[in-house]
């Protein structure tokens, strides 16, 4: 779990006499993930592909090029089914044809569709004007100007202009028309000149006859005429899809495997004779490969199991050379020698996460897959990321709903993508919901402590309430030392991945951090210099009010710090800064200088989960408030805010105690007790707050817990950029065997 699948490198070795038949029992078993020979050994080459693969190649772009024409997805697929050679040349080709000409119709339409509105939007203007439109071009000395602007402006102008005898202007509700008589001997555009300069756009006069009005209605009718048609033939595109869906999905299957089993070869070395396949296999899958391949050819094929990678870098993935060919036929000499025809060719990565860690996989490949040689934290996120949100939002009503989304999410969609999210969901909401009953808490409401605990109450506050702020201070203690158990994790695993370079290197680049974190951790956590360390460091968890629980800590003694944590911090950072000058010389006394501060820094990040549990708290508390009203009741330990739920907060404050406690303020009236208009507007604000708040909790809580995964934790260990494990083969789903 916390390793990849082991992975074993492989080479198949024999006759080309017998290779399609390995291809397809290779296909067939789906476990092998083929490895490109990378050309270095001589008499070797990459293989030709098998006969027939350009036309199925051909074929398969002609599939789906068809299926974006029409449209087509998997939900259209129908039952399996069985697709002749037959089928895949008549059929096909049939439905290329019918489907093209639709196409091609389509766009015709579209252009038709286009020009049309173009020239409506053209001759509209005109329609104003209620002028004939042979009437405003082809005069001889008659000029004529069509535009829009503003007549005075335009007639103005015109009157100014010395080249122009008399004019006239006609306007409608977008265009202004002047008709121009120019003066003898004046320019042929003295009325162009006259309009300079004026606000005036000109508008270019339609090449047409007649009332612009009834041309336009003539327009908007052969539009309609165009919009049926189009109608009718997205209807038949849509009848062609219904009907060659279940086709095409299954060509498309068919040919993408036929594709893959043509194309193998060239990933071979081959020569005239004989070829060698490489790639790599999960190790407990290596004897099934044996037995299938002994069963498809008997012995003309030779299996070696190559090398069996280790969870370590520069394992080995080449020798220098290969021996003699593979025979020609029968049982094939082994070609490899315990060699390999692929030079770095590193395992690819298969997790081994099952049952309900599997999901959590999803929020590790949102950044990138571990190597191989990596741990895969996966597991870890499955126990932490959870517990972190739950613990943050801690509300049954909220952690139900969450529940609910993601049941809906992980049950009604069969993208793998959205069921991991939805596990994810139910794994939070169910946290959220346990936490919730801990805290006594349904929606921001209190009842539920009194429910289920009586009159002891629940055992966990938020601490936002005067009366339980020690809470507050425990829970900022309580994160960093989530932060420290987190981050020492880390560093652990940042100590296996670096084992292969030796303890010593592993301890320089990563148990060196732990050690100075840790001791700078217990010198802060010891009495040591307690005046300048915040109070609540040994207040929380000690005796009196000022303690969420009465444990009796009061800090280390000041002598642990001073014997323990100070020196353990010290051998951390000098062996940090040893380490860091390894690298970088000299410079690295400044480097480990300057970021010896993450240990301090890195912990305190995690005070964002307190923060954001008072934060989730005080916006609930706030909804609560507006709709049920507040009032304050004065106890020993402080004040205590309760919810006017079944009084009026003014009818408590009349009545002066509550269970023997003085009733001192009112915050708020409450909308429910506000007559009508206040209950109406209270439901509102309720409902809609809560569903705000909620959303607000995944954006808070969720991405500040996978914060923490990602910056945090993962900082100390991870890089990722792991080979995706895709083996030769084809999951059907479209099609059956032939």
């Amino acid at each position: 779990m916390l390793r990849p699948e082991r992975m074993s490198k492989v080479s198949v070795t024999g006759s080309k006499a017998v290779m399609d038949d390995v291809i397809e029992t290779v296909h067939d078993l789906n476990l092998l993930h083929l490895s490109d020979y990378d050309g270095s050994w001589e008499g070797f080459t990459n293989g030709d592909p098998a006969e027939g693969a350009d036309d199925a190649s051909e074929k398969l772009v002609t599939v789906r090029s068809l299926e974006s024409i029409l449209d087509v997805d998997a939900d259209d697929a129908g039952p399996s089914r069985i697709v002749s050679d037959e089928a895949l040349d008549t059929e096909l080709e049939e439905i290329r044809v019918e489907a093209n000409e639709l196409d091609d119709r389509l766009d015709e339409l579209d252009d038709e569709l286009r020009a049309v509105e173009e020239e409506i939007d053209a001759v509209e203007p005109f329609a104003d004007l209620g002028i004939d439109l042979d009437l405003l071009s082809g005069y001889d000395n008659l000029q004529v100007a069509v535009g829009e602007g503003d007549e005075e402006a335009v007639a103005a102008a015109v009157a100014d202009a010395d080249g122009i005898e008399t004019f006239d202007t006609f306007t409608g509700d977008r265009v202004v028309a002047v008709f121009a008589y120019p003066a003898d001997g004046a320019d042929d555009d003295v009325l162009e000149d006259a309009l300079v300069g004026v606000d005036f756009a000109t508008v270019e006069i339609p090449d047409a006859e007649g009332s612009p009005g009834e041309y336009v209605e003539e327009l908007r009718h052969e539009k309609q005429r165009l919009e049926s048609e189009r109608s009718t033939v997205e209807g038949e595109l849509e009848e062609l899809r219904l009907d060659a869906a279940g086709f095409l999905l299954a060509a498309e299957e068919k040919l993408t495997i036929e594709v893959q089993k043509s194309e193998a070869p060239l990933q071979f070395a081959t020569t005239e004779n004989s070829f060698v396949a490489e790639g790599w296999i999960p190790t407990g899958e290596y004897d099934e490969l044996v037995a299938a391949l002994e069963s498809a050819v008997g012995d003309r094929v030779e299996v070696d199991e190559l090398e069996r990678a280790e969870y370590r870098e520069g394992h080995p993935t080449s020798t220098e050379s290969v021996g003699d060919q593979a025979a020609a036929g029968g049982a094939a000499e082994t070609a490899t020698d315990g060699g390999a025809v692929t030079v770095g060719d590193d395992p690819p990565v298969v997790q081994s996460n099952d049952g309900p860690v599997e999901p959590f996989e999803f929020l590790l490949k949102m950044i990138n897959r571990p190597k191989y040689t990596e741990l895969d934290p996966t597991v870890i996120i499955f126990l932490t990321f959870p517990a972190f949100f739950g613990y943050m939002i801690g509300d049954l009503g909220y952690g139900l709903l969450y529940l609910g989304i993601g049941f809906l999410l992980y049950s009604r969609l069969d993208d793998d993508v959205f069921r991991s999210l939805g596990a994810i969901g139910m794994w939070i909401g169910g946290f959220t919901a346990l936490f919730g009953v801990l805290y006594g808490e349904m929606f921001g409401l209190h009842f539920l402590g009194d429910v289920v605990f009586g009159d002891a109450g629940p055992p966990m506050h938020k601490g936002l309430q005067p009366a339980y702020g020690a809470y507050a201070s425990t829970w900022l203690m309580l994160s960093v030392l989530l932060g420290l158990l987190h981050l020492t994790l880390g560093y652990v695993f940042g100590f296996v991945n670096e084992l292969d370079h030796g303890v010593v290197d592993a301890y320089l680049e990563k148990g060196s951090w732990a050690t100075l974190m840790i001791g700078l951790w217990v010198w802060i956590f010891s009495r040591h210099a307690s005046g300048i360390k915040p109070d609540f460091l040994f207040t929380a968890l000690n005796e009196g009010q000022e303690a969420a629980y009465a444990l009796g800590f009061s800090g280390l003694p000041a002598s642990v710090g001073v014997n323990v944590g100070l020196p353990l911090a010290a051998v951390g950072f000098v062996t940090m800064v040893y380490g860091e000058v390894q690298h970088y010389g000299g410079l690295g006394i400044l480097v480990g200088a300057l970021e010896s501060f993450s240990v301090f820094g890195d912990a305190l990040s995690y005070l964002r989960i307190a923060a954001v549990i008072l934060a989730k708290a005080g916006m609930a508390f706030v909804v609560n408030l507006l709709f049920f009203g507040v009032y304050v009741v004065e106890t020993d330990t402080g004040a205590e805010w309760h919810f006017g739920m079944n009084h009026s907060p003014q009818y408590m404050l009349e009545q002066g105690t509550y269970h023997g406690h003085e009733v001192s303020e009112v915050m708020f009236g409450g909308l429910m007790h506000m007559g009508v208009v206040g209950v109406v507007a209270g439901v509102l604000v309720f409902v809609v707050g809560h569903l705000i708040v909620l959303a607000l909790g995944l954006t808070s809580a969720g991405l500040q817990g996978i914060r923490l995964e990602y910056v945090e934790f993962f900082d100390k260990f991870y890089e990722g950029g792991g080979r995706v494990f895709e083996p030769f083969g084809y999951d059907r789903e479209h099609t059956a065997e032939d």
